[in-house]
């Protein structure tokens, strides 16, 4: 499913024009992406869980050349699934 997909399916469940559905869409990642780069989390009961997580530092290899790489510490976005969510999908 992609961007436009999604958005038809959030007009067709809320019965929302696609004009909203679409405002809706943006606002909820807007809200998401600026939670996650103060620090904090966005806990949704039953659905999931958007949190940041550090990866530490580390050692890599090109496989190609065998030249090693340092590769920095970064702060990566993970989502865990809630338990609703796991039940209903299997």
């Amino acid at each position: 499913m992609n961007r436009k997909e999604l958005v038809d399916a959030i007009a067709g469940k809320a019965g929302l024009s696609k004009k909203d559905a679409e405002s809706f869409l943006n606002g909820f990642i807007g809200a998401v992406t600026t939670e996650l780069k103060k620090g904090g989390s966005v806990n949704l009961v039953g659905f999931g869980s958007f949190k940041v997580t550090t990866r530490a530092a580390r050692e890599a290899r090109n496989p190609r050349t065998g030249e090693k790489l340092h590769i920095p510490k970064r702060n990566v976005p993970s989502f865990k699934p809630g338990k609703d969510l796991k039940e209903s999908i299997n």
